[in-house]
């Protein structure tokens, strides 16, 4: 692809525009500290293990990949299958806003540009609502 000028564009990732493993890094970080704090996010936690931090690494890899960088939960765990390995958890539609909440929030405090947030949280979103595998 041309800039128009003759010049080549160089497209990035949104891993590159958010600034990488470093914002992905405190994006999820934030985003388990705000499910371990905020009321919104009980149902939520309640599903997941009284330390967070094997979620935390998970969810890490899986962003990494997912928005263009390095491709960690699939080098270390296989394919994402994301729904399939959340089924043995009831993830009703109260676990599901409590996670985008947190989300939402980590998104907010941690990518600066608001047309990346926004392209991100479109996605997170879907997939959120994907997730969900009890009424």
């Amino acid at each position: 692809m041309t800039d128009g000028t003759g010049g080549e564009v160089r497209r990035i990732t949104l891993y590159e525009a958010i600034g990488g493993e470093a914002v992905v890094d405190r994006l999820t970080r934030r985003f388990y500290e705000l499910m371990d704090r905020l009321p919104e996010a009980a149902a939520c936690r309640a599903i997941h293990p009284e330390s967070l931090e094997g979620s935390r690494e998970k969810l890490f890899m899986y962003l990494t990949g997912w928005l263009g960088g390095p491709p960690l939960f699939t080098a270390k765990f296989g394919a994402p299958m994301l729904r399939a390995r959340h089924l043995p958890f009831a993830v009703d539609a109260d676990a599901r806003d409590g996670w985008l909440v947190c989300f939402n929030q980590a998104l907010d405090e941690t990518v600066t540009h608001p047309e990346v947030r926004a392209m991100i949280r479109d996605n997170v979103t879907k997939l959120a609502f994907h997730m969900q595998n009890k009424g």
